[in-house]
């Protein structure tokens, strides 16, 4: 029986696209470093054609500019963008646990303190990759639980411009102080307290981002 298909070309250009966008957004793209599809297709084995459709992807995005001279670059960070993104990303998550909460038993419960266990253990060992994992981990029980398709489709659209700032700072956050509050969160499941803990989600993300912006959210 055969295992391995072949690659199509949406696929192929799929997966190039979630490669350079893990890449840009993790900052082993820097910001400002320039793009050539030919290198790019070179590495991925693959013609310039689904390197260029992914690129064109993550402009749209604005992780990917295109300058005069058919010089194209990873966007520069942007804070007033991720100070905008915040907010928004707050709001739907909250959402996704004021839907989710009545849905909730204690498998989801034991995941949320399971991933909040593996945030702190990163943040020990100041491992940004897990750590970020972790978080987005912590949360996503909100968003399947909620079965509300629509809430990650928004937020993958502007958790890119939130997520590279975090990344770029990392080091100098706090970031313990996420472990209690998603303790408090986790508590607040447990009790079936739907408005503290979608407050308490939200308060999550702002606090994130005036500590990422330095600024009143």
């Amino acid at each position: 029986m055969k295992t391995i298909k072949k690659i199509t070309r949406p696929s192929l250009r799929d997966e190039i696209y979630n490669q350079l966008k893990h890449a840009i957004i993790t900052l082993q793209l820097q910001p400002g470093e320039r793009i050539k599809d030919t290198d790019f297709a070179e590495q991925f084995g693959t013609s310039r054609t689904p390197v260029r459709e992914a690129l064109k992807s993550l402009e749209t995005e604005g992780l990917v500019e295109s300058l005069p001279g058919s010089l194209t670059r990873v966007t520069l960070l942007n804070e007033k963008e991720a100070k905008h993104a915040f907010p928004v990303v707050a709001t739907l998550h909250s959402l996704a646990a004021r839907l989710a909460i009545p849905l909730l038993d204690q498998s989801h419960i034991s995941l949320l303190e399971d991933y909040n266990l593996q945030l702190k253990r990163s943040l020990d060992e100041k491992d940004s990759l897990n750590a970020v994992l972790s978080d987005d981990l912590f949360h996503d029980v909100f968003i399947h639980a909620s079965q509300n398709t629509e809430i990650p489709l928004a937020i993958e659209r502007v958790i890119p411009k939130i997520r590279r700032i975090e990344f770029a700072k990392f080091n100098t956050l706090e970031g313990h102080s996420s472990v209690q509050q998603h303790q408090e969160i986790i508590e607040a499941c447990k009790k079936k307290d739907i408005e503290r803990a979608a407050s308490l989600v939200e308060e999550n993300w702002l606090s994130l981002g005036r500590l990422l912006t330095g600024e009143s959210l």
